[in-house]
């Protein structure tokens, strides 16, 4: 099959990272997947949510949010509607969860870090984006702290990246961008650690029930280009991270 992009079907779009993008966050790091661009920004606060309340524990979570000219034609901002949308809440969740299955909460004291993920301009796999993004920039963050003694070391246990893959046209494609997905028989998103284990599946047969066979197929393209992504991040942060 041939892509509008030029691109193998088992090939990542260009990926390009600029950590440290903001001087006033205490993490930040501007991702572009082709032509998705996310900034991520990660923010301590000397609090933790009232449930945390005299615990041992550390919060991370996130917001992820959609520039109004980020598309093709104008999308509203959620603020003056009133509310997040549905598909805003389970972005933001699924990259909150993705970033806590990695980091030990209970190093970072009573305290909450939240990354926020907005997206410059979107052309499919912002929520793949904006992990791969929101760990780097949380990954500084905790360097800022540790830097400060404010933490003995930077409590993250392995890497964390995202991806997604989808069938289109009956061929199996990895990391779509928005015409495809918008074409999609089936599509997943893939979050996985370093070390290969599987934090989130996300999948829907946007068509008909799909295989055992094709999921696992599915599967393996994912991790190969997540192993590209996370050799990335290590390169980034060569001088930052000891994974203990």
């Amino acid at each position: 099959m041939l892509r509008l992009d030029g691109r193998d079907c088992d090939e990542l779009r260009k990926v390009t990272v600029s950590p440290g993008f903001l001087k006033t966050a205490e993490g930040s790091a501007l991702i572009e997947f082709g032509d998705t661009m996310v900034l991520c920004a990660a923010t301590v606060e000397e609090r933790v949510p009232a449930f945390l309340r005299d615990s041992a524990s550390g919060w991370i979570t996130a917001e992820y949010g959609m520039l109004p000219r980020s598309t093709q034609t104008r999308t509203p901002r959620e603020v003056n509607r009133g509310r997040a949308s549905g598909r805003t809440h389970e972005i933001q969740r699924l990259i909150g969860r993705s970033l806590r299955c990695v980091v030990d909460l209970n190093a970072l004291g009573s305290r909450t870090l939240i990354v926020d993920c907005d997206v410059i301009q979107a052309d499919g796999g912002t929520r793949s984006a904006a992990i791969t993004g929101g760990f780097l920039a949380l990954v500084l963050a905790l360097k800022r702290l540790k830097d400060s003694d404010v933490i003995t070391h930077i409590p993250v246990k392995d890497y964390l990246a995202a991806v997604s893959v989808g069938l289109v046209g009956g061929q199996l494609l990895l990391d779509l961008n928005y015409d495809e997905d918008s074409q999609a028989e089936v599509d997943m998103n893939f979050v996985m650690t370093g070390d290969g284990r599987y934090v989130e599946i996300q999948g829907t047969a946007e068509v008909a029930p799909f295989s055992e066979e094709l999921f696992t197929q599915m599967s393996r393209l994912a991790k190969k280009a997540i192993d590209d992504l996370i050799s990335k991040q290590k390169e980034l942060l060569a001088d930052v991270l000891e994974i203990r």
